[in-house]
């Protein structure tokens, strides 16, 4: 089952075209890299994909819980959240003042069913939305391993740490689809060899479709099945890891040909 459905993406900034002509598909469990040199449009992408930009022209659509594509263009970040996607940042964007725990009890009003009124009063809707929803920041902070710091501030906890608190807030959306950009930077080998194996497991446990952007080539052919490479805004090639490996046009766009 298609889970993502981009025909056609195009992105102008004034004169400039930062994306052009972007096709890309993504299936119901995929776990796909996105990749190419800085400033290939990587991000611009990610960006349109959760409504932060519109597409100039072209098509982004996403599949909802049955199954049918439905269009994002033009929705909300908001709604776009709602509809099931969620995202982390090159650049960490926690509520760092506020504890660990409550990072991901915000990200959690979709499940909120109790009223204002049933919260002044503290009524029983109130109370049981306010248990469940600690239960399941509890379970994602116990699977991160973050769960005997739910009390610390999120500024406090090391740069390893807030990249894990980050994407599970992301899950804690209850999204079906999440885009990590760049979530190794900054992490040495170990840090990263974790990572990658943590990321597998929140997939498998959630039922996640992910696709990241990443600059560690060892960390997308290790986790990756599906990558797709960009260049000047454009997809130069498509392929399995050992695929991408050996296209002539990605060499070329990391390192440069002879002319």
């Amino acid at each position: 089952m298609i889970m993502l459905k981009v025909d056609n993406l195009y992105k102008s900034f004034g004169g400039l075209k930062a994306v052009t002509d972007v096709n890309i598909n993504i299936n119901k469990g995929e776990l796909v890299g996105l990749i190419g040199p800085n400033g290939a449009g990587k991000t611009t992408i990610f960006n349109m994909f959760t409504g932060v930009y519109i597409p100039t022209s072209g098509n982004i659509e996403f599949a909802d819980e049955n199954g049918n594509l439905k269009a994002l263009k033009g929705m909300k970040p908001n709604v776009i959240a709602e509809r099931g996607i969620s995202r982390t940042f090159q650049n960490i964007r926690l509520f760092k003042d506020i504890s660990v725990l409550d990072n991901l009890r915000i990200s959690m009003h979709k499940s909120i069913k109790h009223s204002l009124l049933e919260a002044l009063f503290r009524l029983p809707r109130y109370r049981k939305d306010e248990e469940d929803i600690y239960e399941k920041s509890m379970e994602l902070l116990r699977f991160v391993d973050l769960a005997e710091k739910k009390e610390n501030k999120a500024r406090n906890l090391s740069y390893g740490e807030q990249r894990k608190l980050e994407i599970a807030r992301a899950i804690a959306t209850e999204a079906r689809m999440i885009f990590l950009d760049e979530p190794a930077a900054g992490m040495n080998p170990s840090e990263t060899d974790e990572l990658g194996h943590l990321i597998l497991k929140l997939q498998k446990k959630y039922d996640l479709t992910i696709m990241l952007i990443e600059h560690d080539m060892k960390f997308v052919m290790k986790l990756c099945k599906r990558i797709y490479v960009l260049d000047f805004g454009s997809v130069i090639a498509e392929g399995s890891p050992e695929e991408i490996k050996r296209d002539k046009r990605v060499i070329a766009a990391y390192l440069g040909e002879d002319r």
